[in-house]
């Protein structure tokens, strides 16, 4: 399955020009358009809203393409189906509240209507597989998954990390579940478009989302991962052919791997914080926690400190986040009240 539209719905001739382009595509079955956004800030632009459930249906009408939009509450549901939309696909921002799910659910009970649900924002694969079963409980049979990407802390290329490990844990447990790839909200730029979706159908996925806009420049949102309906063309045929563009795959695979060592390296400095602490605790334990940093051991720490950041590649290494880190150990250990807070005072 191919899904492409804009990211938002802006005009009526935005909307069947772009269509129009876009159902000669080879695949294209779904056009899809923003009707509401779900924005952080409240004056970012958030959506035509109702009106543009009319043009999805003008769209429809004139060139024969199934429609889908995104839903994130039960008002957003009535309407869209009021209006004929073919597809609704589940907000991920709607994913994390079992509540607002259950609602969608009710309205959606005794219809025939195709959903798929977005993974929740942040990585949690109970919430995705709780909202499943929401939706199973209401009777509703027919639906998906999305894999839109998920929003991390750490640095990434990605605008939303695949964590493809949580798509194919939900594959094992629902061999029959129908799991696509949104790559534009993954890849968040044109760049990255090619190799996301290469490595999206490499593991199987049953369909791709993309967004496109007959003039990405002038989108009134995330103009910078919409392509236009002859360039998303030229990468739905390099994507099916299995092209090799220039080493893009390849260095998805290397990002991908050197995010999975940054998750290990986070998960032993977890581990080497904690046994601190413990160690920390049973030296108060043992009384000895009364003892206060005396200048000799204070002076010979922060010498350390500053031969270590002296020698270390300015490059490599942000100062002013090493001091940070040793200053809240110093804090912790000092409330605390153990020995530790003298260590490394």
């Amino acid at each position: 399955m191919l899904i492409a539209g804009p990211c938002s719905a802006e005009s009526e001739e935005q909307m069947l020009k772009t269509a129009q382009q876009l159902k000669n595509i080879q695949g294209m079955s779904v056009f899809r358009a923003g009707i509401w956004k779900s924005r952080t800030r409240p004056d970012s632009f958030k959506g035509v809203g109702t009106v543009g459930l009319q043009w999805l249906a003008m769209v429809k009408k004139e060139t024969g393409l199934q429609t889908a939009c995104e839903v994130a509450n039960a008002q957003h549901a009535e309407e869209a189906l009021k209006h004929g939309v073919d597809i609704l696909t589940i907000s991920g921002r709607a994913t994390v509240n079992p509540f607002a799910i259950e609602e969608i659910a009710a309205v959606l009970r005794g219809t025939n209507t195709p959903v798929l649900v977005n993974n929740p924002v942040y990585p949690n694969l109970e919430l995705w597989i709780g909202a499943l079963e929401r939706l199973q409980y209401a009777g509703l049979t027919d639906f998906g998954v999305i894999n839109r990407g998920f929003s991390t802390d750490e640095q990434s290329p990605y605008r939303n990390h695949p964590r493809w490990d949580h798509m194919l844990k939900l594959k094992e447990l629902y061999p029959q579940l129908p799991v696509l790839c949104d790559a534009a909200h993954i890849a968040g730029r044109r760049s990255l478009l090619y190799p996301v979706s290469q490595k999206a159908v490499d593991l199987g996925t049953d369909g791709l989302l993309f967004e496109s806009h007959m003039n990405p420049a002038a989108a009134l949102s995330s103009p910078q991962q919409q392509l236009l309906p002859q360039e998303l063309d030229l990468l739905v045929n390099a994507v099916v052919s299995n092209a090799k563009l220039g080493g893009t795959t390849e260095l998805v695979e290397q990002l991908d791997e050197l995010s999975q060592q940054i998750g290990s390296l986070d998960d032993a400095l977890l581990e080497l914080l904690l046994r601190r602490t413990e160690v920390s605790k049973k030296i108060s334990q043992r009384r000895m926690g009364d003892l206060q940093p005396n200048l000799q051991i204070t002076q010979k720490w922060q010498k350390q400190i500053n031969d270590w950041l002296q020698q270390a590649d300015p490059n490599a290494v942000d100062k002013g986040f090493v001091l940070s880190v040793l200053s809240a150990i110093q804090q912790q250990n000092s409330q605390s009240g153990g020995l530790g807070a003298s260590a490394v005072a």
